[in-house]
């Protein structure tokens, strides 16, 4: 994207006023969705997003300027400019780069660009065929299909530079049930770091069907009971409540702050024993990998918790700065138009010793949360709201009747400590999250684990 000379001028240019650490970060990103509603297509996008973002430290002060003019006269004339905030005496007058090369753990078998926008119409027309034909109460049908294959170039005063390829694919499916005023959704959203050869390895209708299932269950369910009581969670994307609950707060961006609940417990006892918890950027082509991270360190398995105890944060360059600790590959950002920060790759609680089945078995009375839906944290403090999309009373031992409407209410720092049982099934959903480095794309995971007690919102006055 940039020769080796222009970026070399660019970044001496950043460093003429007493930086002592210059970096470049330029991005060529082909975007492309197409939306559909009621088999129809309502809206069909593609299009380029390209620039670059120029960061300049001097010891923890940082300043981030952006541009999408690749021009030597405009990059020298930003990076100049971005300098002007530092006085101090030149830092250094040369550079020598050293080309690394990339161990590419996502391969990619087909381009999104080989296959037609027709080609990928008629995938989402299949979805919409099933999910709209489940059941009489599904009245609409959502769905949308996202494909990305971006390029960066990475290069900073310490003599790195680098170039990495990242190809994502997504299909998100909404079917809406509706009775009277009433309505329930369900969702399903498969993704990957992988090309169109993803739509190969899953079955899409089932996840149509399953998004269908979830609203007609919930729309023909009683409303859940309220209080304190033993609540099991279900793998795949029941790790959002340790994403956002517990994840954030293991993130530097807020750890070097002092914000986090966590920030002073590193090597002390935070969770159960059963607890090991993992953010691993590396695993091949999950939706939340990267082969480098947003800085041009690569991705690595990085432990937070190990037994229960604190082992580790995820630390991007500045706050490393700013904690005296290594980076851990975890610097990302959306676009060139953000600075990069600590964040969560594929977060998850790793696998324990018992099956679903007993885990359901030895619960006498409680809550059995399907599906998770969204919330809210406060990343200080580790507290919690987050909704039900699916859920189910237990009683006996057994999976009884469905319930709606059901919150789990808490503080991220407890809940870690009253997981008693750890199933055996991990799985992975896929989301987005939200951020100060703008929005990029995570795994969350964890297998069936079992809350001993955790505050559950409902309807006062239901029976239990």
């Amino acid at each position: 994207m940039l020769n080796r000379v222009l970026v070399e001028d660019v970044l001496l240019r950043a460093l003429t006023t007493g930086g002592d650490f210059a970096e470049i970060y330029a991005e060529n990103r082909f975007n492309n969705s197409i939306k559909m509603v009621e088999g129809k297509v309502e809206k069909a996008n593609s299009g380029r997003d390209y620039g670059i973002g120029i960061r300049i430290f001097n010891d923890t002060n940082v300043i981030y300027a952006y541009t999408n003019d690749d021009s030597r006269d405009n990059l020298l004339k930003i990076a100049k400019e971005a300098a002007q905030a530092l006085k101090n005496d030149p830092y250094k007058d040369c550079l020598e780069f050293n080309t690394k090369s990339i161990n590419n753990n996502h391969p990619i078998d087909i381009y999104p660009d080989k296959k037609t926008q027709m080609e990928k119409v008629e995938l989402m027309e299949q979805a919409h065929k099933v999910a709209a034909g489940y059941d009489r109460l599904i009245n609409q049908v959502i769905i949308n299909y996202i494909d990305s294959v971006q390029n960066v170039l990475i290069a900073n005063s310490n003599g790195l530079f680098i170039e990495d390829e990242r190809v994502r694919t997504r299909t998100g499916i909404h079917a809406i049930a509706s009775r009277e005023n009433e309505k329930q959704t369900g969702s399903a959203h498969p993704g990957a770091h992988m090309g169109y050869e993803f739509y190969d390895d899953i079955n899409i209708e089932k996840f149509a069907e399953n998004a269908a299932r979830m609203a007609v269950t919930m729309i023909n369910s009683d409303y859940a009971p309220g209080g304190k009581m033993p609540v099991i969670i279900e793998n795949g994307m029941g790790g959002v409540i340790f994403h956002e609950a517990c994840g954030h707060g293991l993130e530097a961006t807020s750890v070097a702050k002092n914000t986090s609940v966590f920030a002073d417990k590193l090597n002390k006892k935070i969770a159960s024993d059963l607890v090991t918890a993992i953010d691993d950027g590396t695993i091949s082509n999950a939706w939340g990998s990267q082969n480098i991270d947003d800085e041009g360190l690569p991705t690595r398995k990085n432990v937070l918790i190990k037994d229960g105890i604190l082992k580790g944060f995820l630390v991007d360059r500045l706050n490393g700065r700013r904690m005296n600790m290594e980076p851990t590959g975890s610097g990302r950002r959306e676009s060139y138009r953000y600075a990069p920060t600590s964040r969560m790759t594929n977060t998850y609680i790793a696998n324990g010793d018992s099956k679903r089945k007993e885990i359901i078995e030895n619960t006498e009375y409680g809550l059995y949360a399907k599906e998770m839906g969204g919330g809210s944290v406060n990343p200080a403090t580790g507290e919690f709201n987050f909704s039900v999309r699916e859920g189910y009373l237990v009683r006996d031992g057994k999976i009884d009747k469905p319930v709606r409407g059901a919150t789990l209410i808490g503080k991220g720092s407890e809940i870690l400590k009253k997981i008693d049982m750890v199933g055996d099934n991990l799985e992975f959903g896929q989301g987005m999250c939200g951020s100060i480095s703008g929005s990029v794309p995570t795994n969350v995971g964890q297998p069936t684990i079992r809350v001993s007690e955790l505050t559950v919102g409902g309807r006062k006055g239901e029976k239990q």
